[in-house]
C-alpha cells in the first residue's frame, strides 16, 4: 500500500473517533430517538427468547409475570434516568474515564479489564444466540454442549461476529440507525409469533378470560418441569430490576448517556424495559411453551432457533439475528471504550477490534449463553460497586465535607479505600448468596449500602477530609478539548427533508410493512384451531415478503431522514 493510501486509510479511521478519554463536546449531542432506538434495540434481543422461556421453565404463575415485571423494569428505568444518567450529563465522559478521576489508574485499570471481559462474554453470547438462528437452516443440530458438535457451526460464528465487530467499530451513531431501524420489526416479530402461536393451545380464545386460562394452566403454572420450588413475585421483579444492573446501578451506561442533551434521556430506557423485558419477555414465553406443545418436548430442550422458527418461519430465523446483533454491537462497543484506559494511545477501532476477535472465539462454545442466568446475575454483583463508590464520590461527599477526586488532586495512582470497599463489598455478597442468606438476585441494594457506607468510612480515615477543594481538576473540559481537537470535529449540519417525497413514501412503506405483518398474525388467531397447522405454514411463507419490503424502505428513511451535508 502507498504511503499515500496509507495516510487516507489512517485519515478515515480518525473519522471513528468518539471522544474516548474526553468529555463529549456540544455539537455531538444526539437527539432523543437514537436513545430510544438504541435502547429498544439492545434489549429486543436474542436472549429475550431465552429469558422468556426460562421464565416459564422456572414455574413462574401468570399474575408474577405481568405485575412482578411491570414493577421491576420500572425500578430499572428509574435506576438509569436518577442514577446513571445525571453523571453521564454533567461529566460527558464514559465511566471508565470517570472512574481513573474517582478510583485512580490502578483501580479503574483492574475494572476496566474484568468489566471488558465480562462484555467480551456477554456480547459472545448475543452472537451464539443469532448463531443458533443460522444453523436451522443450514441443518446444523442444536448446540447445548459446552464446545460446539459441528464445526459448520464455528464457521456460522465467525461470519456472525465479523458483521458485530464491522457495526461496534463504526460507533455510536452507526449503533443507533442500526438499531432504528431493526427495533420496531423486531419487537412486532414477538408479538406476531406469540399471536400465531397462541391456536397451538387447542383453545379458541375469545375473551381475556380465555387467554388467562391458558395463561395460568399451559404457559405460567406455577409449577417447575424438574420438581424444584418455583420463583416468587419478587424474584420476578428483582431479576427485572437487576438484569442490567451493570448499566444502570453500575454506571457503565455512561458511556450511552454521555451524548444525551439532558439526563431526563434516561427515560429513554422505557423503550428497552417495557418493550424487551416486560412486552418481549411474556411474548417469548408464549412462543416457548406453544412451540413444546407443538414439537411435543419440553420446552428445556427447545433454543432460541428452534422456537423463532416454529413460531415465524424463515422470519423467525432473522429476528433471532438481528435481536442478537443489535444487543452484541453496543455490548462489544462497551468493551472497546473499556479497554482504552489500558491501551493508552491506542485508537478505539484497534482496541474494539481485538476485542471482538476474543468475543467471537468465546461465542464459539455454546456454553455462554447456557448459564445465561446466573452470569447475568454475577456480572452485575461484580460491577456494580464501583458504580456504588463512583455515585457516592460525586453527590455526597461534597455534602459531608470530603473532597471530590481527592486521589487524583493529591496526585496518587491507587485509590485504597476504594479498592477495599470493592473487594470486601463483593465477598460479602458471594458469602450471602453461597449461605443462602439472601439470593442472587436480592443483593443489588444492600451491596450497595454497604459498599457506599464503607467507603465513605474508609476515605475519611485515609485522608478525602483533608485534600483541598481549590486544586485545579486535571481533566480537559469539553469546550477546551473542542479546541485542541478541532480538526477531528465533523462540522455538518443536518437537513430535515421531511418534504422529501423519497423520505414520506419509504415511512409510509415501512409502517405499511409492519401492518402486513401484524394482520396476518391475528388472521393465524382468529381462523383458531381447526386449519391450525396450515393456516401457520401460510403465515411463514407470506411473512418475510412484507419483512423484506420492511427493511428495504426502513433503511431508505433512516438514511435519507439523517442525511448530512458538509458545511
Amino acid at each position: 500500500m502507498s504511503d499515500a493510501k496509507q495516510l487516507k486509510a489512517v485519515e478515515a479511521l480518525d473519522l471513528l473517533y468518539e471522544f474516548e478519554r474526553e468529555p463529549v463536546t456540544e455539537e455531538k449531542l444526539q437527539p432523543g430517538r437514537y436513545f430510544a432506538g438504541l435502547f429498544a434495540g439492545e434489549h429486543v434481543a436474542g436472549t429475550e427468547f431465552v429469558i422468556g422461556a426460562l421464565f416459564v421453565s422456572w414455574g413462574v404463575n401468570a399474575y408474577d409475570i405481568f405485575v412482578g415485571l411491570l414493577l421491576g423494569n420500572l425500578m430499572a428505568v428509574l435506576t438509569w434516568t436518577f442514577i446513571c444518567a445525571p453523571i453521564a450529563v454533567r461529566t460527558r465522559l464514559t465511566l471508565y474515564w470517570f472512574l481513573r478521576k474517582v478510583a485512580g489508574p490502578t483501580v479503574t485499570a483492574i475494572y476496566n479489564v474484568l468489566n471488558a471481559f465480562l462484555f467480551c462474554i456477554l456480547a459472545g453470547c448475543m452472537i451464539t444466540v443469532s448463531a443458533s438462528a443460522v444453523r436451522v437452516p443450514l441443518g446444523i443440530p442444536d448446540q447445548t454442549h459446552w464446545i460446539p458438535t459441528d464445526f459448520r457451526f464455528v464457521i456460522v460464528v465467525v461470519v456472525v461476529g465479523a458483521v458485530v465487530v464491522t457495526l461496534a467499530i463504526l460507533g455510536f451513531k452507526r449503533l443507533s440507525q442500526f438499531s432504528v431501524v431493526c427495533s420496531p420489526w423486531m419487537f412486532l416479530m414477538f408479538i406476531a409469533g406469540a399471536i400465531a402461536l397462541l391456536p397451538a393451545s387447542g383453545v379458541d380464545i375469545r375473551s381475556w378470560g380465555d387467554f388467562w386460562q391458558i395463561a395460568t394452566d399451559k404457559i405460567w403454572t406455577g409449577v417447575r418441569p424438574d420438581g424444584k420450588e418455583p420463583i416468587s413475585f419478587w424474584h420476578v421483579a428483582a431479576f427485572a430490576w437487576i438484569c442490567n444492573l451493570a448499566m444502570h446501578g453500575g454506571l457503565s451506561d455512561m458511556a450511552i448517556f454521555r451524548y444525551a442533551r439532558s439526563y431526563w434521556y434516561g427515560l429513554y430506557s422505557a423503550f428497552g424495559m417495557f418493550l424487551g423485558h416486560y412486552l418481549a419477555w411474556i411474548c417469548a414465553g408464549i412462543m416457548g411453551a406453544m412451540s413444546a406443545i407443538l414439537l411435543q418436548k419440553s420446552i428445556t430442550q427447545l433454543d432460541s432457533g428452534s422456537v423463532s422458527t416454529t413460531a415465524l418461519g424463515m422470519s423467525g430465523l432473522i429476528a433471532v439475528i438481528l435481536a442478537g446483533w443489535t444487543t452484541s454491537n453496543p455490548t462489544l462497543y462497551r468493551a472497546g471504550l473499556a479497554l482504552q484506559a489500558v491501551t493508552p494511545g491506542w485508537p478505539r477501532w484497534l482496541v474494539t477490534l481485538i476485542a471482538g476477535i476474543g468475543t467471537t472465539v468465546v461465542a464459539c462454545s455454546p456454553f455462554v449463553f447456557t448459564g445465561l442466568l446466573n452470569f447475568v446475575g454475577y456480572y452485575g454483583l461484580l460491577l456494580m460497586p464501583l458504580g456504588a463508590i463512583a455515585f457516592t464520590e460525586y453527590w455526597i461527599f461534597p455534602k459531608i465535607g470530603l473532597t471530590r477526586y481527592w486521589i487524583e488532586r493529591k496526585g496518587g495512582s491507587l485509590n485504597l479505600p476504594a479498592l477495599l470497599s470493592w473487594v470486601v463489598s463483593i465477598a460479602v455478597a458471594i458469602t450471602l448468596e453461597k449461605t443462602g442468606i439472601l439470593h442472587l438476585f436480592f443483593l443489588f441494594v444492600p451491596v450497595w449500602i454497604m459498599t457506599s457506607v464503607l467507603y465513605i468510612v474508609l476515605s475519611y480515615l485515609m485522608g478525602a477530609k483533608d485534600v483541598s477543594p481549590e486544586l485545579p481538576e486535571k481533566i480537559p473540559t469539553a469546550e477546551t478539548y473542542a479546541g485542541s481537537k478541532k480538526a477531528n470535529l465533523d462540522t455538518t449540519r443536518k437537513e430535515k427533508p421531511y418534504n422529501d417525497p423519497v423520505l414520506i413514501i419509504s415511512g409510509l412503506v415501512a409502517i405499511l410493512s409492519l401492518v402486513i405483518c401484524l394482520a396476518f398474525s391475528i388472521w393465524v388467531f382468529v381462523s383458531g384451531t381447526a386449519e391450525f397447522r396450515v393456516n401457520l405454514e401460510t403465515f411463514h411463507k407470506i411473512l418475510i415478503y412484507p419483512s423484506l419490503a420492511y427493511f428495504i424502505s426502513g433503511t431508505i428513511f433512516v438514511i435519507r431522514r439523517d442525511k448530512e451535508v458538509k458545511t
